[in-house]
Order: C-alpha cells, then structure tokens, then sequence
C-alpha cells in the first residue's frame, strides 16, 4: 500500500526514476480500487465512481510510467508508442518488465539502492 500512496505523493512529478515494484504495485493496488468501484457503481446503475477515479489517477499513472521508462534508461516521450496498437502496447510492457539501470543514469540514481551517507 506505501508503493500506492508515494505514487500518489508524487502526484506530477514526472522526473527521477521508479521501481518496478513500485511501478507494479501502484498499478496493482489502482486495478483493485478500479474493481471494486466498478462493483459500486453496478449496483448505482451508473459509471460515475470509476470514472472519477481514473480521471484522478491518470496523471500519477503517467507520471510513473515515464519514471519507470526513466528507470530503464529511456526518455519519458517512449510512452507515446503506446498509441500504436498491439506493437506499441507490447513494447511498452516489455520496457516496463524489465530491469532498471544498474548505477546511476541521466534521470537520477538507482532507487534499488539507498545512497550511502559517509
């Protein structure tokens, strides 16, 4: 739940890197509260809770995205394949699976491994 609630702490912050357990996490933790206002809004009769929730979350949903993309050392501008269709899709899926960077990169350091304070 902490992976979900720091995504939504980084709220637009679009730079820096992510895990992909905190990338996963968020995901997973934001398919469940889709699910379960989807249910609610069965029973209402209308599909207004979702909807206010995806709208709510469609930024931090990109913004870990293109931290993640950030991760494995490609531009955020990358999320813009997944427009194409079934290729772009699986692309990106691939991007997001894989692991990060070792080190440092040009978006930040690694977020694995806690800095070292001397």
């Amino acid at each position: 739940m902490n992976y979900y609630l720091d995504v939504l702490k980084k709220y637009v912050v679009f730079s820096g890197r992510a895990r992909r357990k905190e990338y996963w996490m968020f995901t997973l933790f934001s398919l469940i509260v889709d699910v379960v206002l989807l249910v609610i809004d069965s029973f209402i009769g209308v599909q207004i809770l979702s909807g206010v929730y995806a709208l709510a979350v469609f930024l931090p949903t990109l913004a870990v995205a293109v931290r993640r993309l950030h991760d494995t050392g490609r531009s955020g501008w990358w999320i813009l394949f997944g427009i194409i269709p079934v290729v772009g899709w699986i692309t990106l899926l691939v991007f997001v699976c894989l692991d990060g960077e070792q080190g440092e990169n040009k978006y930040g350091h690694n977020p694995k491994f806690a800095p070292t304070h001397i």
